[in-house]
């Protein structure tokens, strides 16, 4: 059973919108929802297309290279 089967459509759909927000930590994301960071990864790769994905990581990475509450 994979983590997306445990919620419904809207809470994945919140989650992915919450993920893709430069203003939600992937803590914030674990208290909501009770999944962590890795969790949340292998949902938007599950659910993003492949190129939407890749660049959310990257988008992701080079932030958090620079801010040091990113994420």
């Amino acid at each position: 059973m994979t983590k997306s089967t445990q919620f419904t459509q809207a809470q994945v759909s919140d989650i992915i919108q919450m993920a893709l927000s430069d203003h939600i930590s992937f803590a914030n994301i674990q208290r909501e929802y009770g999944i962590g960071e890795k969790d949340v990864k292998a949902l938007m790769r599950s659910e993003l297309k492949t190129g939407s994905y890749r660049t959310w990581r990257k988008r992701v990475r080079d932030f958090s290279d620079r801010r040091e509450n990113y994420k």
